[in-house]
């Protein structure tokens, strides 16, 4: 079995140009299903059988393995059986039609409301720097836009007498944002520094030197000012993620926060109902007097 595992590396790395990082990540799945099939006395890859794979994963899902790692090992042994049926070396897959079994569904990180009204109204310092950081800032939080679509977002795209915006989402899908009265006081005030940069292009977020903003850039900006005003760390989505759930959580209209995001399925919407959940039930035991008295009652004892 190992000498079958070696070709197919072999033909990964040299045919395939696969990285030296998905390489490890693939040897140490196969190694994984090398070490099963030896308890299982099942010395041949032609003898392995689908309910021997789900034993496996099963077990591997016991013992704490994430549903990510399972479904990963999974796609490494169908691609070691797509190989082998190929050369003529095996003709079955035991692997195919197994699923890794789903893993909890990780809420996002945000921002309650007081955390952001503690980063938004932090000291602006006087210069290119603080005015572009705090429009950046202030756009995020106030139209939920992406990490691409504020870094792509151009000065024709911005009609701040409307209080619009309109901004290029996955797929090239165009939409149409509004655009917050404290979101259009901090463009209004950084785009006359702007104009003195000389940018390159119609960019509205660039560098000293008048050059468009980079993700990386971006990032690294948001992330200082989540150190410097709240002493943590911060990233983009995290400020739509807030975005999101503040809307969702004073208008309690699903289709219309999935509008303002952009999502093409309302599903990807609906964890913002759970994150608004999260927020009533947390209301809840602070507020209700029978959840007031359970908790006072388990301080005394």
């Amino acid at each position: 079995m190992q000498s079958e595992v070696d070709a197919y590396l072999s033909h990964l790395r040299n045919e395939r140009q696969m990285s030296a990082h998905t390489l490890d990540a693939y040897w140490r799945d196969l190694g994984l299903v090398m070490a099963f099939c030896e308890k299982q006395q099942c010395s041949a890859w032609g003898a392995l059988r689908s309910a021997q794979v789900r034993q496996l994963i099963a077990e591997q899902h016991r013992q704490g393995k994430s549903s990510r790692s399972l479904a990963r090992l999974l796609s490494s042994l169908r691609g070691l059986y797509r190989y082998l049926n190929q050369e003529g070396r095996c003709d079955h897959d035991p692997a195919a039609g197994i699923s890794a079994p789903k893993g909890e569904k990780r809420l996002p990180r945000l921002l309650d409301t007081d955390r952001a009204m503690q980063l938004l109204d932090g000291g602006v310092e006087d210069d290119f720097i603080g005015h572009r950081d705090q429009a950046m800032l202030e756009l995020f939080y106030s139209s939920g836009l992406r990490l691409a679509e504020l870094v792509g977002l151009n000065v024709d795209q911005l009609d701040l007498p409307a209080g619009l915006v309109q901004v290029q989402g996955k797929g090239n899908k165009e939409r149409v944002l509004p655009v917050g009265r404290k979101a259009r006081e901090a463009l209004e005030a950084w785009l006359p520094l702007r104009a003195l940069s000389n940018p390159a292009d119609g960019a509205v977020f660039v560098s000293q030197q008048g050059r468009r903003l980079g993700a990386r850039a971006v990032q690294l900006r948001v992330r200082q000012a989540g150190v410097r005003e709240l002493g943590q760390h911060l990233h983009p989505h995290m400020l739509r993620h807030s975005f999101a759930s503040h809307m969702l959580e004073s208008s309690q209209d699903l289709r219309s926060v999935q509008e303002l995001l952009g999502h093409a399925d309302i599903g990807t919407t609906q964890i913002y109902t759970h994150l608004d959940f999260q927020h009533l039930a947390k209301v809840y035991d602070q507020a209700h007097p029978r959840a007031k008295r359970k908790q006072s009652s388990e301080h005394e004892q």
